[in-house]
């Protein structure tokens, strides 16, 4: 009986112990772990715009890192150059310009996947020169052909600053692979304007007017992410 006993009893043990690995087992498998890393890519709109439009070249390069389940440090840098050849006025716009800041994912996901439905915030910063080649006087005699001056004068060292706000939409389209769109809208901070000229576009913020200090952009995009660990 003793040893009826103690063979029941390593018996149970053991039943026990191999139950308990199964159920691990089974939550290892259904599992799932979350992908941190780096997510590198360029705005394709941009270079698609250079394409249809003789009056634009630009290209942006942009990257985000998750730092936690719904953060992201974000930044974006480009160049632009804008012509500007109108039958009163011939101006050349260029320059660099950089954008950060941090984007939330407001999507719950799915199991296994890791689309985002984003919103973030921007600082963005522009260094540019405004180039003036030349400008017709305003007259309003219709006898006298109006004049054009030639002046060809450039502004460097312009600068300009300011906020962003950003909504947006990021898909997995195969592992590690995302399309992205988002919608821009910016609020100007501040402006460096030239002397006896002004700022008709700003590189990163777009177009500028002299009613509203608001801009408004968009932007279509594709990145690869780079995991660097798991959760």
């Amino acid at each position: 009986m003793r040893l009826q006993h103690t063979l029941l009893f390593f018996i149970s043990v053991f039943c026990i112990s191999m139950s308990a690995m199964a159920q691990e087992t089974v939550a290892d498998t259904l599992s799932q772990k979350t992908k941190y890393g780096l997510r590198l890519g360029v705005d394709i709109s941009k270079p698609i715009r250079s394409l249809l439009q003789d009056d634009y070249t630009g290209f942006e390069i942009l990257g985000d890192f998750r730092f936690s389940e719904k953060f992201y440090a974000a930044a974006e840098i480009g160049n632009e150059q804008r012509d500007f050849f109108e039958p009163n006025l011939n101006a050349i716009t260029s320059g660099s310009y950089a954008k950060i800041g941090v984007d939330y994912n407001a999507y719950n996901n799915w199991f296994g996947l890791n689309n985002a439905i984003f919103t973030g915030l921007r600082y963005g910063f522009a260094t540019f020169k405004q180039e003036l080649v030349a400008y017709t006087i305003y007259t309003d005699n219709q006898v006298l052909p109006p004049s054009v001056r030639v002046v060809n004068t450039e502004f460097n060292g312009l600068t300009a600053h300011w906020a962003e706000l950003i909504v947006g939409i990021k898909t997995e389209v195969v592992n590690n692979l995302y399309l992205s769109v988002n919608v821009q809208l910016k609020r100007k901070i501040s402006e460096d304007k030239p002397e006896n000229f002004d700022n008709l576009y700003i590189p990163g913020f777009n177009a500028t007017n002299d009613f509203s200090e608001f801009g408004a952009g968009y932007g279509y995009s594709i990145s690869y992410l780079i995991p660097l660990f798991q959760k």
